[in-house]
């Protein structure tokens, strides 16, 4: 099965106030019917970067069955994680940065790593508010997310 999923977070302007993350995941069943799902949440003093993560993470683990994904997002750090050589050594590996500076979200990132195991999965950057309807699709589902501090009833965090 193919699917698509679009992520997003939204830090919103506000360390101390609600940031979101939203993801959509889009599939089209046996009969070619597309069925859209979408899992968004809220939550305070988290950075960007962990939102984007969550994002993908949330999309992923929605998944039961193995399938071929694409997944868009305008986070570089996110998509170019999983396209240069770093991901290897600072996740797997455990290098240190630096002066011995540990990675960022170091959980998360294998989290992800663990999401992505039983899929195919191809990432895809879209550069942010330049009207790409891929991207404005995960801004809108960020921002009604952001603005909220409820989680999907069915995603487990």
């Amino acid at each position: 099965m193919k699917v698509t999923i679009y992520t997003d977070g939204s830090a919103r302007g506000n360390p101390d106030g609600p940031g979101g993350y939203g993801t959509i995941v889009v599939y089209v069943d046996p009969n070619g019917q597309e069925h859209i799902r979408e899992y968004s949440g809220g939550f305070k003093k988290t950075t960007n970067n962990r939102m984007e993560l969550m994002a993908a993470i949330i999309g992923l683990e929605a998944l039961t069955k193995s399938c071929e994904v694409e997944l868009y997002s305008d986070s570089q750090y996110l998509v170019k994680a999983f396209n240069e050589h770093w991901l290897e050594g600072w996740i797997i590996k455990g290098w240190k940065r630096g002066k011995n500076e540990p990675v960022k979200n170091v959980d998360l990132w294998q989290r992800l790593l663990q999401a992505m195991k039983p899929h195919k999965v191809t990432f895809n950057w879209v550069k942010g508010h330049d009207g790409h309807p891929q991207n404005e699709r995960c801004d809108i589902l960020a921002t009604t997310a952001a603005d909220g501090d409820n989680l999907a009833e069915d995603v487990v965090l």
